[in-house]
């Protein structure tokens, strides 16, 4: 089996058996892409199972002159992976990569808003324009679900209870999860779908899609991008915001105001309580704040 055999079978596992995302597949395979190219690069002629662990530490210390820590700890994470793959195929025995330490990364969150800049970025949405009530809607949803962008360009208007107040997402790995949404929210889309989106020319297998670009297919991920980066310059934010920050910015307030860990990572689709941890660190007040509140000690 050669490299790029290899790349096929290992697409193929994390499609069918991981059952992963596009998104994530895609991320998986150019790490170790990475490492091919850099194996071309110095003419080094060998089969995936005889790679050493002197040349794997080669290729991180090239990377290393290239990438951040974070995008280096990446990249020995993905190829890490496809070696497992391969001992899971009983291909080789031992994977190189096993024992060589990933960078030290600091916490590193995005930046979040507060209530005002989020309210300032909202106000700044022309709803006479032609896309206004989309992007309103888009640019609630993110905040107050707390959405993935992938998971707001693939949500559909099946996917919408409003009766019950939820909104069913899918997540990283096709995971399906249920998340309360405002009823802003809510006025919002109606709005969109009333006015907007039915006079839409749709195009034929989007039918079900709730926001549609002006051809009647699909959002890019790259347009939610543009439309939040327009309204943070028009709100004369200096951060540099995109749909992640809304999400950050939704659990940050969540913490703020009291809610436990374990909704959280619900609401999220977090898999590990650890990713959801992080955001205990970002605002200290709130822990001291809890501790005054509940520990027996404080009390008078």
């Amino acid at each position: 089996m050669k490299w790029e055999e290899s790349l096929k079978s290992f697409k193929n596992y994390l499609k069918i058996e991981r059952n992963l995302s596009i998104n994530t597949i895609e991320s998986y395979l150019f790490d170790v892409k990475k490492l091919m190219t850099f194996l071309e690069k110095n003419k080094i002629n060998i089969h995936p199972k005889k790679l050493t662990i002197t040349l794997a530490k080669e290729f991180i210390y090239e990377i290393s002159k290239k990438v951040k820590p974070p995008t280096q700890s990446r990249i020995i994470s993905g190829i890490r992976r496809f070696y497992d793959f391969l001992i899971l195929e009983g291909i080789i025995f031992d994977n190189p990569i096993e024992n060589i330490e990933t960078p030290k990364i600091g916490l590193n969150l995005p930046s979040t808003l507060t209530i005002q800049e989020i309210d300032l970025i909202i106000s700044k949405i022309n709803l006479e324009s032609k896309t206004g009530l989309r992007n309103i809607a888009i640019t609630e949803l993110l905040y107050s679900c707390g959405l993935r962008v992938s998971e707001l360009i693939n949500l559909k208007i099946s996917d919408l209870f409003f009766k019950e107040s939820l909104i069913k997402v899918t997540g990283k790995g096709n995971k399906e999860r249920f998340v309360p949404i405002s009823n802003q929210s809510q006025i919002y889309i109606n709005n969109y779908l009333k006015k907007i989106r039915s006079t839409h020319k749709i195009k034929k297998g989007y039918e079900d899609t709730l926001f549609l670009n002006e051809r009647g297919a699909i959002l890019s991920r790259v347009m939610i991008y543009i439309i939040l980066k327009q309204l943070t310059k028009k709100s004369n934010i200096n951060k540099k915001i995109g749909p992640h920050t809304l999400r950050h910015s939704f659990a940050t307030h969540l913490i703020e105001n009291g809610a436990d860990l374990i909704t959280i990572q619900k609401m999220m689709g977090h898999e590990s309580i650890t990713t959801t941890e992080r955001y205990l660190h970002v605002n200290k007040k709130h822990l001291i704040d809890s501790m005054m509140k509940f520990h027996p000690r404080t009390k008078k």
